[in-house]
């Protein structure tokens, strides 16, 4: 790419095309996000720092950028055009979360852009509505607009931190209001990258050493001692520990589950729901060369993740196999010392990092996740040998998945005691997570 061609690129172009991706077609925000910037890596760390910004942000905040454009638009936002739709939710977010964007800036590039998508017809509308609001923030009467917190506190909640009312009333009632509002917040503060040294190539120490030489920012981790925080950085790819397989970007919550797992060393440990692997890999990492890791996964894509994974980090201990969670593989029956059942979930516990889910997700779907949970269960149970353990653990908020799910699998299983569980809550540092911990009789 040429340093003519690179000039060319629009950022807020780029992020209409993720924002398109996500809300129009239905593709998972993290994978828009990889499909568009993996292709524009020649940008300048700025560049996509910009876009990173802004479309994380768009998505995070959509139900208060749709409230706050509804007060000032004669046209709902559900019944716009998508590209207009996308354009305005972004245009909103420089204007109340970007200091650093001009209003003047955020309003031109975006009738600009509509202009350029083929809506020249609409370039007043979009620039009449974001001038709008542009001067209502200025004047402190955009703040007046936004429902009172003492009473519509629900209402109030739901649109400041941009989660849907019902899923604000189920953690409300679940936990109460101080836990529910601690919970969401937590989606939306900055956090660092979480990763987890490949202790078998190289120490934390070393690790640390390397990547702050290299200008990135490194923080230990004291709950988690092969775990550490990593910002600063230009992305991924462009780290040469990370092609080496040297860490392995993992939430803390995430790697909480090989920990409770107690790994021993000869283990054979079957994964049933493993891409993209990282589970799989920091169990494999613990048996020392011992034993065996098999991961499983629904589909070749899936696995293919898994494959590419075990070969960076350069784990032989381990395999991958293609295989439906759901169906009895007769040959696993009483053949593992562990199983590893981190269940397809609602996802509650990642809204930091894929913000689409609390707007696809209901609470019909929930309950028929928390129903194929207990298919599987009940099926991958049986792969466990007397004396062996089985981890339950989903990444997700919701008793009906975690709790509930974990107590129906105690009462209709009597050969297995649960030895533990926990409940981690979303905060500034980690996902929300639950891990039960199950030990099959002798």
């Amino acid at each position: 790419m040429t340093a003519t061609e690179t000039v060319k690129v629009n950022e807020r172009e780029l992020v209409l095309d993720i924002l398109l991706l996500v809300t129009r077609d239905g593709v998972h925000c993290h994978l828009a996000m990889g499909q568009v910037l993996e292709k524009y890596q020649f940008l300048e760390k700025k560049s996509r720092a910009f876009i990173s910004r802004l479309t994380q942000g768009t998505l995070e905040r959509m139900i208060e950028l749709d409230y706050v454009i509804d007060c000032y638009s004669k046209t709902p936002v559900k019944k716009m055009k998508p590209v207009i739709r996308c354009i305005l939710r972004s245009g909103v977010y420089q204007l109340l979360y970007m200091n650093s964007v001009p209003a003047s800036a955020a309003c031109n590039e975006a009738v600009r852009l509509a202009g350029k998508r083929g809506f020249s017809g609409l370039k007043g509308f979009v620039n009449g509505v974001l001038r709008t609001i542009s001067r209502a923030q200025a004047s402190g009467e955009l703040q007046k607009k936004y429902p009172d917190e003492k009473k519509e506190p629900i209402q109030a909640f739901s649109i400041r931190n941009s989660i849907p009312e019902w899923l604000v009333q189920k953690w409300v009632d679940t936990y109460d209001y101080a836990t529910a509002k601690s919970i969401c917040e937590a989606f939306l503060k900055e956090r660092p990258t979480a990763i987890r040294v490949n202790t078998d190539k190289i120490s934390a120490e070393e690790l640390t050493e390397e990547l702050r030489t290299a200008g990135v920012t490194v923080e230990p981790v004291e709950s988690c001692p092969d775990a550490l925080f990593i910002s600063g950085y230009d992305y991924l790819n462009c780290l040469p520990a990370f092609a080496r397989g040297d860490f392995y970007v993992q939430d803390l919550s995430s790697m909480q589950v090989a920990l409770a797992a107690d790994v021993q060393p000869g283990w054979n440990v079957i994964d049933v729901c493993a891409a993209p692997g990282g589970k799989a890999i920091h169990v494999a990492q613990f048996l020392w060369g011992t034993g065996h890791v098999e991961a499983r996964d629904l589909t070749e894509y899936k696995v293919d993740l898994i494959l590419d994974n075990i070969d960076r980090c350069q784990v032989e201990n381990m395999s991958a196999k293609v295989w439906d969670a759901t169906v009895r593989d007769e040959d696993a029956v009483g053949t593992a010392d562990l199983v590893i059942a981190d269940l397809p979930c609602s996802g509650l516990g990642v809204l930091h990092s894929k913000p689409d889910i609390k707007y696809n997700m209901s609470p019909e779907q929930m309950q028929e996740l928390a129903e194929l949970q207990r298919e599987i269960l009940t099926v991958v149970a049986d792969y466990v040998k007397p004396g062996g353990r089985l981890v339950y653990s989903t990444c997700t908020v919701n008793r009906a998945e975690n709790e509930d799910n974990a107590a129906w699998f105690a009462d209709t299983h009597p050969e297995f005691v649960k030895k533990s569980e926990k409940q981690i809550l979303p905060s500034d540092r980690q996902d929300g997570f639950y891990i039960a911990v199950f030990d099959r009789k002798r």
